[in-house]
């Protein structure tokens, strides 16, 4: 029923590997947003070409890239150009592309692809996740289990408070930050890490969207911060990322230190 959408999902991703690599040795900075972060000439030309792509194609659709939106419609291409743009305007090949089709608030196609390792995660609702064409499923560590590794984002002014709740987590498994939360994601998906948490809400829909349907259709679970389901077409409340049996213990933790609602 989605494979028409999965292989342009993948046609996409793999123009936006291209991109990422003209790029990638370049002086590729084009500007900051107002909240310091750096949007760079791939990230505007990914977003662009998606968008005149999907005008071509699915007409009626609509985009909702991290940089360039188009349209409004029930049918959202959720994208984003690059995550990690930070590492990636450094030159330090760690940042994914990262692309959902999300039908009424829900992702049904999903594609995560990280060019610098020609690894390109795929997903179909229903129909199990894929590392490049090998289906892969989510670990069955704990959080105490010696090869428990897991991710966390944090940043000045995320609208969540997370840190004590780390802080927490981390006498139990061992955290690491790579700087990308959707590369981060994939390896819980194919069983490198446990689990990962996000504090972002505004606009984040676009890290999470591809993420949600790859982690579930690895055997994962992923939440908003306080263990509840949302839509994926607009603004979040943060993100829980794990391989589903850690799942209840961090949505505790988390709501032991963090509010919903409650935003620094």
């Amino acid at each position: 029923m989605y494979e028409k959408y999965l292989e342009f999902a993948k046609e996409i991703a793999k123009e936006a590997g291209k991109i990422m690599l003209k790029y990638f040795n370049m002086d590729n900075v084009a500007d900051y947003k107002q909240n310091n972060t750096i949007v760079t000439l791939a990230d505007t030309e990914i977003n662009h070409y998606l968008i005149e792509r999907v005008k071509k194609e699915f007409p009626e659709h609509s985009v909702d890239g991290e940089e360039e939106t188009f349209g409004r419609s029930n049918y959202v291409w959720v994208c984003d150009p690059i995550d990690g743009t930070a590492m990636y305007a450094r030159h330090i090949p760690v940042a994914v592309f990262s692309l959902a089709l999300v039908i009424e608030g829900k992702p049904v196609v999903g594609v995560i692809y990280d060019v610098f390792t020609d690894t390109l995660y795929t997903a179909i609702k229903d129909k199990g996740t894929f590392k490049n064409n090998k289906k892969i499923l989510v670990n069955q560590n704990l959080l105490t289990d010696i090869k428990s590794v897991s991710h966390f984002d944090i940043w000045p002014n995320a609208p969540y408070n997370i840190h004590k709740a780390i802080e927490e987590l981390g006498k139990k498994t061992y955290f690491v930050s790579i700087g990308s939360i959707i590369r981060a994601c994939a390896c819980i998906a194919s069983g490198e890490f446990t689990l990962a948490i996000f504090p972002g809400t505004k606009h984040k829909n676009c890290d999470i969207a591809a993420v949600k349907l790859i982690v579930e259709e690895a055997g994962g679970k992923v939440t908003d911060l306080f263990g509840k389901e949302q839509r994926y077409d607009t603004d979040i409340n943060g993100a829980i990322i794990s391989n589903g049996l850690v799942h209840s213990e961090v949505v505790e933790t988390i709501k032991k230190f963090v509010k919903e609602g409650e935003k620094q």
